[in-house]
């Protein structure tokens, strides 16, 4: 715990029970403290912890105004922003429930969210949030939809509208009049009541509300700074770039728990496309992103590397190969010994410092890749250009929590071990992981059918994620649904062979197909960035992704990457032929969940020719 926390009497504790009561906390002990920063017009505007924490009142005075009572839902459709842990917290500390959508969502996700979630108040961040809901014809519990920017949204008549700075208004004048009400309602959460529902990605069907309670959150946010801190503390203040979906459990365990546990400043990005400025600019502290980013990184330093001098790349090279050779030591020992520790630092300050400034790296002291597994090849590459990377392993339904790698305690292509004494950890019969921790999710918002299936008689939770032991790490096989099943009956796994197709910077995403089939084959996506740069580099001309797909040297270039990927596994697991995707996969178009993951049966029917051609 924190010395915030420490320093409060036990009468005092019961009163942190909530992420709502642990901002108040911090208002108290810490008021001066930044506690948020975002972007206007180019300008960073801060906010302290005692100016959040009265927003956050004021925002609930806000909500209770409109009718919003304990258990109401109030739902938030918004890229992150102030407004977003402003509304988040501000629902919780009434005891009502908040609900995230993703800023991507398509309208036909937007009405069914909305709908099942049984939504009282929508907070929208823009006009085409707005349009989004107004679209839909039947949303009866849905009485009032809050517009953060008003551009575009002025003139619209809706009864339902209300402009953002008129909600606050009013709440601030209602917080007046009633300066209690927040705190009281506060103090007397129930731990064990709903604080907020979070979807699940959808990956094979409708979304469900997994219901994450005040226990869950609070014990997700003592357990995320202790592992936080175990990558070391810095100096000052924990600075953090808040630009993972706060709506995905990912996100919020770092920008809300983890930044409530250590009184961190949350660095809101101006927007997804200035994430790697931003990155740039902020230098965070800690930097949790899914294996796509992590990939993306890797492909963006070959892209830089190969256009650096011969002498740059000469040391690249030489300390590189010296990275990786130490990095096996420091993932065992949490050290890379003697001399390796002498040959990386001179490594830091010929090479790796400025690759790590412009990263956006260079003040990190723990790197985390979750929500998805991770080839271990891009884990070993950033060890050895010294930014601390390691994965870990938590559902939407553990409350992001469940195993994790740290330094001096790590292994990789695993997900590593139990994240503290809270957690228990089984293998079923079939390998399935089943976990116990005060992480465990309530269950499924009306779906108790759902619930039964994941949650056993003894409050065993079904992962349906597949592992095995390695000593006592846990690594994941695949997802019980997904390992295919050969015309000759043999299992395999295809995330591991897609994660070793991904290492390849060519290669953004791969599936692999093969369920009843005589051999493997796979759907591939190139990565635009590094095969243009490439093609380029090649004299090759193109004018569209499908055209740079359909090129012979394109083909063969890929071609030589299957063939690497292909010398890892038997040979029955190996890819014999694969085709390259002709469009960039997304998630508007369902080919991918909001979290980018693959749609497997989307992209099996709509490039059903594609995979047939293969056999």
């Amino acid at each position: 715990m924190t010395a915030t926390m420490e320093q409060r009497s036990p009468a005092e504790s019961t009163k942190l029970a909530s992420l709502p009561a642990r901002l108040r906390a911090l208002a108290d002990s810490r008021p001066g403290d930044i506690a948020l920063r975002e972007k206007e017009f180019g300008i960073w505007q801060e906010t302290t912890y005692q100016e959040f924490w009265h927003e956050v009142q004021a925002a609930g005075m806000a909500l209770w105004q409109l009718g919003v009572r304990p258990g109401d839902k109030v739902a938030i459709h918004s890229e992150n922003r102030k407004a977003w842990v402003i509304a988040d917290l501000a629902a919780q500390a009434i005891q009502a429930v908040s609900v995230g959508l993703y800023a991507t969502n398509p309208t036909a996700e937007v009405a069914y969210l909305l709908q099942h979630s049984e939504a009282k108040v929508l907070i929208a961040e823009d006009q085409e949030q707005v349009d989004k809901a107004l679209e839909v014809e039947s949303l009866p519990d849905l009485e009032k939809i809050i517009y953060v920017e008003p551009r575009g949204v002025r003139a619209y008549t809706d009864a339902r509208l209300m402009s953002w700075s008129a909600f606050m208004g009013a709440g601030e004048s209602a917080l007046a009049d009633d300066p209690h009400r927040v705190n009281g309602l506060v103090d007397t959460i129930d731990p064990e009541e709903t604080a907020t529902l979070v979807y699940t990605s959808g990956t094979t069907g409708a979304p469900k509300g997994a219901m994450l309670s005040h226990r869950n959150l609070t014990w997700a946010s003592e357990s995320a700074e202790d592992l936080i801190a175990a990558g070391g503390l810095p100096k000052g203040q924990p600075q953090l770039l808040s630009y993972l979906p706060l709506c995905h459990v990912f996100g919020r365990l770092y920008d809300v728990c983890g930044a409530l546990a250590m009184g961190s400043c949350v660095n809101f990005a101006e927007s997804i496309e200035t994430v790697v400025a931003d990155l740039a600019e902020i230098q965070p502290t800690y930097f949790p992103a899914p294996p796509r980013i992590w990939e993306k990184m890797h492909a963006l330093v070959n892209i830089r590397m190969s256009d650096a001098s011969l002498l740059k790349k000469a040391m690249y090279k030489v300390f590189l190969n010296t990275g990786m050779k130490s990095a096996d030591r420091l993932l065992a020992t949490g050290s890379r010994g003697f001399v390796g520790g002498i040959v990386h630092q001179i490594g830091y300050l010929a090479v790796f410092r400025s690759l790590q400034r412009k990263l956006g790296m260079q003040r990190c002291k723990q790197a985390t890749s979750g929500a998805a597994p991770i080839a271990p090849e891009v884990i070993k590459f950033f060890l050895a250009i010294g930014i601390p990377l390691y994965e870990g392993w938590g559902m939407t339904e553990t409350t992001a929590l469940g195993t994790g790698n740290l330094p001096g305690s790590a292994r990789l292509g695993t997900i590593g071990t139990p994240v503290n004494g809270d957690v228990q950890i089984r293998l079923g019969d079939d390998g399935e992981i089943l976990i116990k921790s005060p992480g465990i999710f309530k269950g499924y918002f009306k779906n108790p059918e759902a619930t039964a299936e994941t949650i056993d008689e003894d409050g065993w939770m079904h992962t349906g994620d597949i592992a095995e032991y390695d000593d006592e790490f846990l690594r994941i096989v695949d997802r019980k649904k997904d390992i295919i099943i050969t015309a000759g009956g043999k299992n395999v796994s295809p995330s591991e062979i897609e994660n070793k197709l991904k290492v390849s910077p060519f290669i953004k995403e791969a599936m692999v197909i093969g369920d009843r089939r005589k051999y493997l084959t796979a759907l591939i996506g190139i990565e635009l960035d590094t095969v243009s740069n490439w093609a380029q580099r090649k004299g090759i001309t193109f004018t569209t992704y499908r055209d740079l797909s359909e090129k012979p040297e394109v083909i063969e270039l890929i071609q030589k990457q299957v063939d690497t990927a292909n010398e890892y596994f038997a040979r029955v697991e190996t890819v014999k032929k694969f085709a390259l995707i002709p469009k960039e996969l997304d998630h508007e178009e369902g080919e991918l969940t909001a979290t980018q993951k693959l749609k497997r049966k989307v992209l099996v029917d709509r490039f059903s020719d594609l995979i047939e051609q293969m056999y």
